[in-house]
């Protein structure tokens, strides 16, 4: 007989996480750890520039991730397997890819596959309501104008679109009616010839 073991683990982010990190002028990395360090997740962003269409651009993007847990702790992990600490970590990563001076913001959820060092597990970080500026801070606590990430934007897109046609739609009909108005006014103001000729006077 052969029994296949599952586990699922489920981690929020604590509300009471403690935050650090370190700022450079081209990279910079968020240290988020809660739970008395039994989880901590670390993002590190790189800013570069890109050769474009419209010439030399600088970008920023989230360029790796690690996230550390510890399968001991019990709040999460209930009939954990492997026990002890692992590390999953993101391979070649390229996210949140924003134009440099503007913050990322994304309500969406977004899914980033990490690679656990425990070969029998697969992690997966879940992304949702975020707003990150890693760089070109101008004051704490306040982030440049936002990036939207391209869900967000195909469903602004979406909410708009049928608001913006009908107006649209609305100005074409205004359009018309006051063509065929001003139209209408020209037309009656003009002397109109009489097509009957018995009503002509005959000259002599």
């Amino acid at each position: 007989h052969f029994q296949l073991i599952t586990e699922q683990a489920d981690i929020p982010l604590a509300r009471g996480a403690e935050v650090k990190g370190k700022c450079g002028t081209n990279e910079s990395e968020l240290d988020i750890s809660w739970l008395e360090q039994a989880y901590t997740l670390k993002l590190f962003f790189l800013k570069e520039g890109h050769n474009t269409s419209r010439g030399q651009e600088a970008f920023w993007r989230l360029s790796r991730i690690q996230f550390t847990y510890d399968t001991t702790e019990r709040t999460y992990f209930k009939d954990a397997v492997s026990l002890g600490k692992h590390t999953a970590s993101s391979h070649r990563l390229s996210a949140l890819v924003t134009p440099a001076g503007k913050s990322y913001e994304c309500q969406a959820q977004q899914t980033i596959s990490l690679i656990s060092s425990d070969h029998q597990k697969s992690v997966q970080l879940l992304l949702s309501e975020v707003r990150v500026q890693p760089f070109d801070i101008t004051a704490d606590f306040v982030f440049s104008e936002e990036h939207k990430c391209p869900v967000d934007q195909r469903e602004q897109l979406e909410e708009t679109l049928p608001l913006i046609l009908g107006l649209i739609l609305g100005l074409v009909i205004v359009i018309t009616l006051c063509v065929y108005h001003i139209h209408h006014k020209l037309t009656a103001n003009q002397v109109q010839i009489p097509r009957d000729r018995s009503q002509y006077k005959h000259m002599g």
